[in-house]
């Protein structure tokens, strides 16, 4: 009798041999026998989401449809698409409150009024609420991405994700930088040194909190209030140690040396005048989304494509000014043929991508674009207003996301009522109370 005849292997399991592990990728194996080729099938499969940030906006103009449903006509912008008309749903009406002007990238995920004159509060951004619901067992929760590093705090933004503590989390521009992180395997002059950054910031972190319990006793309940918040941060600290010293010891995904030797060298938007090409670059991000999932490295991805107000034009492109300069078209044809001009290039760079996670088949014979919830968006749209913002998202079949081709939503519906659908689909609990949502998209449940 063959005992694996009703069996699966284990998700975790692993090869051992030589005083080594290797972790398995998702297998057919790892499936019930009962399941493969089943709704449990792509159940068990993890799903994947990710948010899309196009500053600055879009010529609505020949963005928005003119017609409505699953045989709508794509327009200018959207006709790189078109191959792909099964796997999207392209939004009219939605809205984005604290939105409009430069601003809109503070509220995108969080769906708060951060930036308000000179002062900057906010709250946690909806990734990071999927991370905490679906991230927990990858290598890293989420994944921060933008052509510029870090966070622009105080500026345009160069990120989307923000912490319970309302903190911004950095991104990333290189995707040298960002395949190392990934499936670099560290020699032991790297190790070495890793581990005693670990034991080292152990050791601060000791310290920091026996003097902060030590200060405790000596102030009042205001200050105790803020040493609380203060606390909390230091135990949000700890716990990221704690993870990063456990996947320390496990080995990384192996990925072929064709893809490793495409990250072989650093490639960003710094390199010198003329040795930058972006469509290369958007390729080597997309793809690196693509291999992340793939690997179940994350499942969790922020990328500001585009980012707010600034650049968003190249060589290449072959316009005449830039994409804020652009955008404020007064209403002349050369302008606007020029902003959707470059809108299509950014579009054709999204087929791409679209075409990379088709291309992936997993456990189940569906794509990894059926086990991925994508949504792209802006802070506003054509004009610098709130509403009528270019607004669509991919993807997610195997997750129970019905797609519609063009829908038109109620006017002003909050952006965040197509956040709450990807997270409803995502398996993420929020309820039914999520930001300024009125709820989730019903029309787009399968």
């Amino acid at each position: 009798m063959n005992i694996l005849k009703n069996t699966s292997l284990s998700r975790r399991t692993a090869l051992r041999g030589m005083g080594a592990t290797l972790s398995l990728p998702f297998l057919e194996a790892m499936l019930p026998k009962t399941a493969l080729g089943s709704v449990e099938a792509g159940n068990a499969i993890p799903r994947r989401g990710a948010w899309f940030y196009f500053g600055t906006g879009m010529n609505m103009r020949q963005f928005e449809p003119a017609d409505e449903g699953k045989n709508f006509t794509f327009p200018r912008i959207l006709k790189p698409l078109e191959s792909f008309r099964d796997d999207l749903t392209v939004f009219s009406g939605t809205c984005l409150e604290h939105g409009g002007g430069h601003h809109g990238d503070y509220t995108f995920l969080t769906g708060v009024e951060a930036k308000k004159g000179g002062s900057i509060k906010n709250t946690i951004s909806c990734d990071q609420i999927a991370a905490e619901a679906i991230g927990r067992d990858t290598r890293f929760p989420s994944l921060q991405l933008c052509i510029q590093r870090g966070t622009g705090f105080g500026g345009n933004l160069r990120t989307l994700s923000w912490n319970r503590n309302g903190v911004p989390l950095a991104s990333e521009n290189d995707p040298h930088v960002v395949f190392n992180r990934l499936f670099k395997v560290d020699g032991p002059e790297e190790r070495e040194a890793r581990e005693k950054g670990f034991r080292r910031r152990g050791s601060i972190l000791d310290v920091v909190l026996e003097d902060a319990h030590r200060l405790e006793k000596k102030v009042g309940s205001q200050d105790k209030e803020k040493l609380d918040e203060y606390f909390n941060s230091i135990r949000e600290v700890e716990k990221q140690l704690e993870r990063n010293v456990d996947w320390s010891v496990k080995p990384k995904p192996e990925v072929n040396p064709e893809s490793a030797e495409r990250y072989a060298e650093p490639y960003s938007i710094h390199m010198p005048a003329g040795q930058f090409v972006y469509e290369k670059y958007a390729k080597l991000m997309y793809d690196l989304i693509t291999l992340a999932f793939q690997t179940d490295s994350t499942r969790v991805i922020t990328y500001v494509v585009r980012q707010e107000s600034s650049g968003g034009v190249f060589p290449e492109f072959g316009v005449s000014k830039g994409y804020h300069e652009l955008s404020h078209h007064g209403n002349d044809q050369k302008n606007l043929d020029e902003l959707a001009q470059v809108d299509a290039i950014y579009q054709e760079h999204w087929a791409y991508f679209l075409d990379r996670l088709k291309g992936v088949k997993e456990a189940d014979g569906r794509s990894l674009l059926d086990h991925c919830a994508l949504g792209y968006s802006s802070g506003m749209g054509i004009g610098h207003s709130k509403n009528r913002l270019p607004t669509a998202m991919f993807g997610g079949s195997a997750m129970g996301i019905d797609h519609q081709g063009h829908l038109r939503l109620k006017n002003d519906t909050p952006l965040s009522s197509v956040w709450h659908t990807m997270l409803n689909r995502l398996d993420v609990p929020v309820g039914e109370n999520f930001q300024d949502s009125p709820g989730i998209i019903k029309d787009l449940l399968a």
